[in-house]
């Protein structure tokens, strides 16, 4: 299998180069030519199986320039009982509504974000190897709040790489900011963009495709890759919970052979509902993909109209890693849903930078319609959202999880469809403490810590390891700049 361009379809390149470029040089996302498909067999194979075994299986399809062995032994250190201390890494819990959350907060990072980013420093240094480079890579990554931390962490002193995060000032959860702003290692640095996460989306973009940028650096022994969800061997990983999350179900008698379930998955890039995606084409009996806005609901707008329209005002919401309005992986769908028509993709995509909107033709739109259902949560639905289910279900969620729980809610009772229901748990709701004590009828400490110890006391759940250690940690990165100035700051950064 290789990998062609969103925006030429005829490029082709290996697994291992599509993830050390991370994006593409016309500024397209790397997309598999074909995708392998499982028999109910297979997949009922890997009941079994524990998650490193069927994360290993699903990614021996997807990457062949891996052998199973090498797989294996990334997802057995991936997810080691050390960094992710349940079996399986990625549990569900039935609440008796017809609805399980798929809990992807037990890594390292306490958001779903470490299941690919704890995998994409295996992928990249054995990439490397592979395809003969002998740079240094250079991982430039933007970040809502999730992405950073996870990145920085996977990352932090791996050798032949070097790693930078812009993340939106005042954009992200102070647990956030500090898990980023405290990170050790000699390699990384976390950098404040005064913007939101478009802005610095955009700017890494910008130096992706700076192709005068990149012979400066390559000079200099470095080349750009990527550990945002652009890059395929981010997106890669995420594909496996979904396939894992049919087997819980089958193991717990929650569905029969083959019967289906629906996945609620909130998003703001589309990364992970396209990962859901992935695994509903290639074999996983998913019925309706549900996807879950905040405020930011330009994602609903699309999926029920069609049109993409990103010039709407921009949201600093409670669940601000779903702050987005440049939903990148969305082009990686519509190329698929176009039967890999780049030139069409390519228009879309700019028209987008150029007016800010683009709307897709009749047959892609009647595609979505029949894929996919989409709603929104404002804040105070989802503070109501956290208390509803702290209160009727003794289950505590975090403010991304309860969007998804809400739109969930809303599509079973718009459609009355009551079909299973996996509901994407994406982070610990200790990492927005101060937003879920209140929405279950308890005053926030103006203290972080102190909320985290009140969350603790009445919750009767244990403060996460890694958040409970940033208590003591030094502050190491403090800067903050435009986004005009992110190139600049990656230049000064390099020749430290």
């Amino acid at each position: 299998m290789n990998y062609t361009s969103s925006r030429n379809n005829k490029l082709s390149v290996s697994s291992a180069q599509a993830i050390v470029s991370g994006i593409s040089s016309d500024g397209g996302l790397f997309v598999p030519e074909s995708l392998p498909y499982f028999s109910l067999d297979k997949i009922e194979d890997m009941i079994n199986l524990d998650y490193p075994h069927r994360s290993a299986t699903v990614l021996s399809e997807f990457l062949p320039d891996f052998s199973f062995d090498e797989l294996l032994s990334f997802s057995r250190s991936a997810y080691d009982l050390s960094k992710f201390p349940v079996t399986p890494a990625a549990p569900l819990v039935n609440l008796g509504n017809g609805i399980e959350i798929l809990e992807l907060f037990h890594g390292p990072t306490c958001a779903f974000k470490d299941f690919a980013l704890q995998m994409l420093p295996f992928f990249l240094t054995s990439a490397l190897k592979k395809t003969g480079e002998n740079k240094t890579a250079v991982i430039l990554t933007a970040t809502s709040g999730d992405t950073g931390k996870a990145a920085l962490e996977g990352f932090a002193d791996v050798p032949g790489v070097k790693i930078c995060v812009f993340f939106p000032l005042g954009g992200t959860s102070t647990i956030q900011q500090l898990q980023m702003t405290t990170q050790k290692g000699g390699n990384v640095v976390s950098i404040a963009v005064r913007g939101n996460f478009d802005d610095a989306q955009s700017g890494v973009k910008k130096i992706f495709t700076d192709a005068d940028f990149a012979r400066e650096v390559a000079e200099k022994g470095y080349f750009f890759s990527s550990a945002n969800s652009i890059n395929w061997g981010r997106l890669a990983p995420q594909i496996s919970y979904y396939f894992s999350a049919y087997c819980e179900l089958r193991k717990n008698g929650s569905i029969a052979r083959g019967e289906e379930f629906n996945v609620t998955v909130p998003t703001g890039n589309f990364g992970d509902i396209l990962a859901a995606y992935y695994a509903k084409i290639c074999g996983v009996p998913i019925k309706k993909l549900i996807c879950a806005s905040n405020e930011n609901n330009v994602l609903t707008d699309f999926i029920n109209t069609g049109i993409y329209d990103r010039d709407r005002k921009f949201h600093l919401t409670t669940s601000p890693s779903m702050d987005i309005l440049i939903s990148s992986n969305l082009e990686r769908l519509i190329f698929e849903l176009s039967g890999h028509d780049s030139e069409l993709v390519k228009g879309y995509m700019d028209s987008l930078a150029k007016t800010k909107k683009y709307e897709i033709n009749g047959d892609i739109k009647q595609k979505i319609s029949e894929l996919f259902a989409a709603g929104y949560a404002d804040d105070v639905k989802t503070a109501e959202t956290i208390g509803k289910y702290f209160k009727n279900f003794n289950y505590l969620c975090d403010p991304h999880t309860a969007v998804a729980l809400n739109v969930c809610d809303q599509y079973r009772e718009k459609s009355s469809d009551d079909t299973v229901c996996v509901v994407v748990s994406t982070a610990s709701p200790f990492k927005f403490a101060k937003s879920v004590l209140p929405a279950i009828g308890v005053p926030a400490p103006q203290n972080e810590f102190e909320a985290l110890d009140e969350l603790c006391d009445i919750s009767s759940l244990s403060i996460p390891d890694s958040l409970a250690q940033l208590r003591s940690l030094p502050v190491r990165f403090k800067q903050d700049i435009d986004s005009a100035d992110m190139k600049s700051a990656v230049r000064e950064w390099l020749s430290k």
